[in-house]
């Protein structure tokens, strides 16, 4: 893809951001088996769902656009779940270890919050009110499923996890 304006670089941004919530929707399953804390496993579970919508709103922007989701693979999110997949494997104490699985999806909630700001603004840019109002939406809800990842880790795992 040759990117020779502001829209195809916002079209090759849609893409990339669907490939990493195509990948997360792989992944997130693994981090829910592996949690040990109810409230973390259940908070991955719930954000399976949210994820899946978020590559349904990419789908509905892509094609609004006359384009597929096809495109590259997302290799900035594909290292980061390499690294969730590390601490997975990693032997240790349940609390340190969730302590760790919450750091890993932190990072992946940054990066998405990252793409999916740098989208949003591109659409605003390029006057795709539909295209930026669902990037907004998906933002708030990545940066929302940030704040719960940190309370979480604040008030209960993080403090467990201290104690060892």
């Amino acid at each position: 893809m040759e990117l020779n304006t502001l829209k195809d670089l916002y079209v090759h941004e849609l893409k990339d951001l669907y490939s990493a919530e195509k990948q997360l929707i792989k992944a997130i399953p693994k981090m829910a088996k592996a949690a040990k804390h109810k409230e973390l496993a259940a908070g991955f579970r719930e954000h399976l769902e949210q994820t899946k919508e978020h590559a349904q709103r990419l789908e509905r922007v892509l094609s609004s656009l006359g384009q597929s989701t096809r495109g590259p693979k997302c290799q900035g999110m594909e290292g980061i779940v390499a690294e969730g997949s590390e601490m997975i494997e990693e032997e240790g104490d349940d609390e340190v270890k969730d302590a760790g699985l919450i750091a890993a999806a932190q990072r992946v909630e940054h990066y998405e919050m990252a793409g999916y700001g740098t989208a949003r603004t591109y659409a605003e840019l390029l006057n795709d009110q539909e295209g930026a109002k669902l990037l907004s939406q998906t933002f708030e809800e990545e940066k929302e499923t940030d704040e719960k990842l940190t309370q979480l880790a604040k008030s209960a795992i993080n403090v467990s996890a201290a104690a060892k």
